[in-house]
């Protein structure tokens, strides 16, 4: 019986189980800090609370990595707050300019500098607003005010960090490579199917992009495992180089699916015959058996005996095609190439990956390169904007109108646009919260006027606030309900929230209610009315700094260019699909721009790095410098500005340069190493010719 139960424990154990055990830590920390807060007689101890369900994450990496920007941003927020005092003594309108200014551009820097860097910034604004705000009326008692909410959120950091790291801790680093052990065995049998079978377009860009968010979330999961395991930290390079063999193997696979594609379509049936033994043996390669990560070494050793003998064989089979066309024999040509770079990228991203579970560095691999993030400027603003008028409306209101809860009603839509400003949808995030805050106060009305009056001590305190806790925790933990969590358990803790002194009025509480209520839901009216997220415009904004990535390949300097250039332009992708949640139309269409200027960009640093190899070429030929540069800023016009003429000028200044390397071919061709080198460029040549014409290119297409 134990056997037979012991499989579904540890299903268990490993899905629903860790949920509960999230819940047990986040209600543990929460009524810790409260606990502690009180011993410290600090004011309000519900503030040290609301930190710990607005800071706990299930993995310790995460809290720690929260905690540790958490701190550099409370510590800024309180220094702006008592600036802002110190300038506005008494100026409620001038202050509340200041404070929206602050509180947008640090929003804005959070959607600027993502991953934990954003909750740094975040709470930079929110803090200055929650210590500033209740004391613009009152300057005497800003100074003390901001050392008093410094400490209770310190002791709320304190808590949840302590929780997390020591009780049943659950590492971010076992998860790190559980992550990267799924991602190497998917990668590998989505590699086998597109080799060995071919799948339908709709398919492979569904997957492609899925793996495109693994690239980004990657980045921000080895952040926080650096901050609870040293190991981790010291292997951050390896594990970056790690990722961006990934991005080159992806890069690759990809071009390969596109070149089968056009030879299927396009391609004489005797090109496709000749090829398709060499992708079904390594599609079979791929496909075989894995138990355990250190397979992956057997696999790049079988990988290297088929790379080792994919000249020769690739040379005999030519032998049988002489007879065949100049423009077939350049498609077989490139075909070759193109899988003998896979191979060479897919044993590259083994070795890496069998060394990592080995934990060992590999031997003579390469230095990682830097992954840059990149968002677009007009996003920025927009952001900034948007909070901006959020938080004007409910100053203005409180200002005109003397609220006595009108301060809480800005400190609310500071929070939303916070809490906001990187999720999906923002306007229903914010309706979510919104319901879940009119359902905390509701919650914290029987509280304040049936459950404090008849309770007496701390043990017994917590054993009613418990129950409310998990379940505030609980719906936040739901992917798809996740904002009424989140309002319900931080707007309970804030408005409801006991003090060393509770303060027995309901009244309050409701109007407090109402006016954080009424703050989310103006902040849900303006991201839905005034600024949606998915403006046709923005979205052009970026697929026109996404199709900029292909300037900057044909441009930039070529030190470290490839880790920069797929590391900006998988994180634009990544900005596009969140903007652009349904599928459309539009979707697809920015997905197609994304595919695109990855198979061409990659194609034009392959040329470039070939063409600089061969630098001896110019001496061979007078245009060859020329022609290769002319081919460079002609793709760089097309991508910067897509028409039918910059098209055709792209298409003119590609076949010109593959005369000129066709002619240094024939001078050179008794060097075989020079040779060599002539045909990879050639290859590299066609590719990127037949990526322009393909008839489902997005500039074709339009």
């Amino acid at each position: 019986m134990l056997s037979t139960l012991s499989p579904a424990v540890r299903d268990w154990a490993n899905s629903d189980g860790l949920i509960w055990l999230h819940l047990l830590k986040t209600v543990t920390a929460g009524l810790l800090a409260l606990g502690m807060a009180m011993l410290l007689d600090l004011q309000q101890p519900r503030i040290a609370m609301t930190t710990v369900f607005v800071l706990m994450q299930p993995f310790s990496g995460m809290v720690l990595a929260k905690s540790f920007y958490r701190i550099l941003g409370t510590a800024v927020g309180t220094v702006a707050a008592l600036a802002l005092g110190a300038l506005f003594v008494q100026q409620p309108e001038l202050y509340m300019l200041g404070m929206i200014g602050w509180v947008s551009a640090c929003i804005a820097a959070a959607v600027r500098y993502r991953h934990f860097r954003w909750y740094g910034f975040v709470l930079a604004g929110y803090t200055a607003a929650l210590i500033g705000i209740p004391n613009v009326t009152a300057p005497h008692d800003l100074f003390l005010a901001g050392l008093t909410r410094a400490a209770e959120v310190a002791v709320g950091i304190v808590c949840s960090s302590a929780v997390s790291a020591l009780i049943v801790p659950q590492r971010s680093s076992l998860a790190l490579r559980r992550a990267l052990h799924l991602r190497y065995t998917n990668f590998t049998a989505f590699a086998a199917d597109v080799l060995g079978r071919g799948i339908e377009r709709g398919q492979f860009e569904r997957r492609f992009a899925d793996l495109v968010d693994e690239i980004v979330g990657f980045e921000a999961t080895r952040t926080f495992a650096a901050f609870e395991d040293p190991a981790m930290r010291s292997r951050s390079q390896h594990l970056g180089r790690l990722n961006g063999e990934f991005m080159d193997a992806c890069a690759r696979l990809h071009a390969l699916h596109q070149l089968l594609k056009r030879l299927r379509v396009n391609g004489p049936s005797r090109m496709v015959d000749a090829i398709r033994p060499y992708f079904r043996e390594l599609s079979a390669l791929l496909a075989s058996p894995r138990d355990a990560n250190a397979d992956a070494s057997r696999v790049a050793a079988g990988l290297r005996l088929f790379q080792a003998s994919l000249p020769r064989r690739v040379r005999e089979t030519k032998r049988t095609l002489e007879a065949a066309p100049a423009e077939s024999l350049a498609d077989f040509d490139t075909a070759a190439e193109l899988l003998y770079r896979f191979v060479d990228e897919w044993i590259r991203y083994s070795e890496t990956y069998a060394s990592l579970a080995r934990r060992k560095p590999g031997a003579g691999q390469r230095t990682a390169g830097r992954y840059v993030s990149k968002t677009n400027g007009f996003v920025v603003a927009f952001t900034f904007a948007r909070s901006a008028v959020v938080m004007a409306i409910a100053g203005w209101f409180w200002i005109a109108t003397d609220w006595p809860s009108g301060g809480l009603a800005v400190i609310g839509a500071a929070l939303v646009c916070a809490l906001t400003s990187t999720a999906l949808n923002a306007s229903k995030m914010a309706v979510q919260m919104a319901v879940g805050a009119v359902l905390a106060t509701m919650t914290g009305y029987l509280f304040t006027c049936y459950v404090y009056p008849n309770i007496d001590g701390f043990p017994l305190l917590c054993a009613m606030l418990a129950p409310v806790l998990a379940l505030g925790a609980f719906i936040a933990s739901r992917k798809l309900a996740a904002g009424y969590g989140i309002g319900f358990s931080v707007f309970f803790c804030l408005l409801a929230g006991p003090d060393n002194v509770v303060t027995y009025a309901p009244d309050l509480l409701i109007n407090n209610g109402i006016a954080i209520t009424a703050s989310l839901l103006l902040a849900a009216i303006v991201f839905a009315v005034v600024f949606p997220a998915d403006m046709p415009w923005l979205t052009q904004r970026i697929k026109g700094d996404l199709r900029a990535q292909v300037v900057s390949a044909c441009k930039d300097e070529l030190p470290g260019l490839n880790q920069r250039f797929q590391s900006s332009t998988h994180d634009l992708t990544s900005q596009l699909r969140m903007l652009l949640t349904r599928r459309s139309r539009r979707r697809r269409d920015a997905l197609r721009w994304m595919l695109v200027t990855l198979e061409v960009g990659h194609a034009v640093i392959d040329l470039r790095n070939e063409a600089s190899r061969a630098g001896y070429a110019q001496a061979l030929h007078s245009r060859w410098s020329s022609s290769l540069a002319q081919t460079c800023d002609d793709l760089a016009r097309l991508f910067e500005r897509t028409d039918a003429r910059g098209l055709e000028r792209a298409l003119v200044s590609v076949r010109s340069a593959t005369w000129v390397a066709q002619d240094v071919l024939e001078t050179v061709h008794a060097d075989r190493d020079k040779r060599h080198d002539l045909q990879r460029i050639l290859s590299c040549l066609h590719f990127i010719r037949t990526a322009l014409l393909d008839k489902d290119a997005p500039f074709n297409a339009r």
